[in-house]
């Protein structure tokens, strides 16, 4: 049992898709397959007019297609040359030949081939000449769940991950590593440290404050996250940065790797008269950030 797909973020509505193939698989005493492609095919076919940040890296997409009980997973390179396979070749050498489909459980969106120009409609036709059957996920199904990648993106930009986080069934995610920074966030009495994301097409959500709880060597912690430009103690073109508050933590963290999820959003990031004042809203901001975490629906 196959079914196909870029599938990120791993959301809500892709979950309606993967229940079913898993249930179809389980009723035939078959195997659920899925078959995705990388890197993601707009960042191959667009590579010079493309503004696509992802929701998650591969790794992070192998992990929660694990999780969704999918048995095996193909990842399949994708590159110019495979974005020009014509239909008929698709089909036999991918689909057939490569995989050795008995049913393939597809979204009534679906499209693949050069040019997008295989459908639905394409492998209704191929399927019987070539020993397999076709399931349709209605668009019911699909829009009853009224997600999106799409959706998603636009609300993580805006600052809105408690609704990105509704829409992706958990806590958006970003991992990097800490790098040296100016260290203003220790004279405050709130050390920061300044994480350098490890992919560069992650989305990292719009500028502000925000609640995060953050994942270090096996241990959970809560903080306090700042993506933004720190108008108060920077120049206005100062590049984007992503720093986050350790409640209680004091160890050295440079050159380390953190995985940082967002619960929660506080405020928009402002310019403050000066580090005093600064220093009273970061306090303020603690104790938002602790209320948020504890009221957090997800246990991560």
């Amino acid at each position: 049992m196959v079914t196909v797909g870029t599938f990120d973020g791993v959301h809500r509505g892709h979950q309606v898709l993967l229940n079913r193939i898993n249930a179809v698989a389980k009723e035939a005493g078959g195997e659920s397959v899925l078959l995705t492609f990388h890197p993601h095919p707009r960042l191959v076919l667009f590579p010079d007019d493309n503004d696509l940040r992802l929701l998650t890296t591969l790794e992070e997409k192998i992990a929660l297609l694990e999780a969704s009980g999918i048995e095996h997973l193909i990842v399949h390179p994708f590159s110019l040359a495979f974005s020009r396979t014509s239909v008929e070749t698709y089909v036999r050498d991918i689909l057939v030949r490569g995989i050795g489909v008995h049913k393939l459980v597809i979204g009534y969106d679906h499209h693949f081939g050069r040019n997008r120009e295989g459908s639905l409609e394409n492998l209704r036709k191929a399927a019987p000449l070539n020993g397999f059957e076709v399931e349709e996920i209605p668009a019911r199904m699909i829009d009853d769940v009224n997600v999106s990648s799409t959706k998603i993106r636009n609300a993580l930009r805006e600052g809105r991950v408690e609704s990105a986080n509704e829409f992706l069934g958990y806590p958006y995610a970003v991992h990097g590593r800490v790098v040296k920074g100016n260290e203003i966030g220790r004279a405050l009495g709130f050390p920061t440290a300044n994480l350098l994301p490890n992919a560069p097409e992650k989305l990292i959500p719009g500028e502000g404050v925000y609640a995060v709880k953050v994942h270090f060597e096996g241990r959970l912690y809560h903080g306090m996250a700042n993506v933004g430009r720190r108008p108060t103690v920077a120049a206005p073109d100062s590049p984007l940065v992503t720093e986050v508050h350790i409640f209680g933590f004091s160890s050295d963290l440079y050159g380390k790797n953190l995985r940082l999820t967002f619960h929660g959003r506080i405020r928009d990031e402002v310019k403050f008269e000066d580090t005093e004042a600064l220093r009273e809203q970061i306090e303020k901001d603690a104790t938002a950030a602790r209320n948020l975490l504890a009221d957090s629906p997800f246990a991560d």
